[in-house]
């Protein structure tokens, strides 16, 4: 259901931005749904799922549906949904997802080093990179996905910004936001949980490493960005 247009019915407002509602579609003839909003909304109108949820204290899936073109992340559909009373979120499948990483550098006297590291799910190397929490900047987001993967503590590095933005599988949207990231060591302790396996490249083998264009892109604007540091 997720990404489906839907036809929505509201009868209840719960909280501000939060409402409940009946759905439907060529695919379901009325469901019980929660709308989310950041703009006025009428009692009628055409809607998005932007995810499904179970939650402790009701039976089933629940459909979060929005107005066409509002995007919500994991985080503030989490704050809103808070607002229910007696029912708490279990699990979301999101429509979209949102990361935040680092290109994590390492400069010595003689050269500047990268990190790429390989998922446990993957089978390409990239860059580490998590999901954004309540309440989190993209560049906290960043370092502390960065500790967690690497145990590498790094500070954000000049005002480089890159986002990528791919479907992963199925309808799901993706935006990963990727900073600059200097580590003060090449000395890696991997979160075995989430990493496979992790190596320090030069750029031009990260280039020949590295397969998607997102990311050999990233790495191309990543070098211009290094080299014009003053560190």
């Amino acid at each position: 259901m997720i990404a489906e247009n839907v036809r929505v019915t509201l009868f209840g407002t719960i909280g501000e931005g939060l409402y409940s509602a009946y759905v439907s579609s060529s695919a379901v003839s009325r469901r019980s749904a929660y709308v989310v909003t950041r703009r006025p909304v009428k009692e009628f109108f055409d809607g998005v799922v932007v995810a499904v949820a179970e939650f402790d204290g009701l039976p089933g899936e629940r459909l979060i549906v929005s107005q066409p073109g509002e995007i919500f992340y994991e985080p503030e559909l989490r704050r809103l949904l808070g607002k229910l009373k007696n029912v708490t979120v279990k699990s979301m499948r999101c429509l979209y997802e949102k990361s935040c990483g680092g290109i994590i550098f390492y400069k010595t006297r003689r050269n500047t080093k990268i990190l790429l590291v390989k998922n446990n799910n993957g089978r390409y190397w990239s860059f580490p990179k998590g999901h954004i929490e309540e309440g989190e900047t993209e560049q906290e987001t960043a370092v502390r996905e960065i500790k967690e993967e690497t145990g590498l503590d790094v500070t954000i590095a000049g005002d480089f910004r890159e986002i990528s933005e791919y479907c992963p599988f199925g309808k799901i949207r993706k935006r990963v936001v990727f900073f600059l990231a200097r580590a003060f060591t090449d000395n890696v302790k991997i979160q075995e949980e989430e990493i496979d396996s992790y190596i320090w490249v030069d750029l031009q083998q990260a280039r020949k490493l590295c397969s998607y264009e997102n990311d050999l892109r990233i790495i191309e604007k990543a070098e211009t960005a290094i080299h014009l540091l003053r560190c």
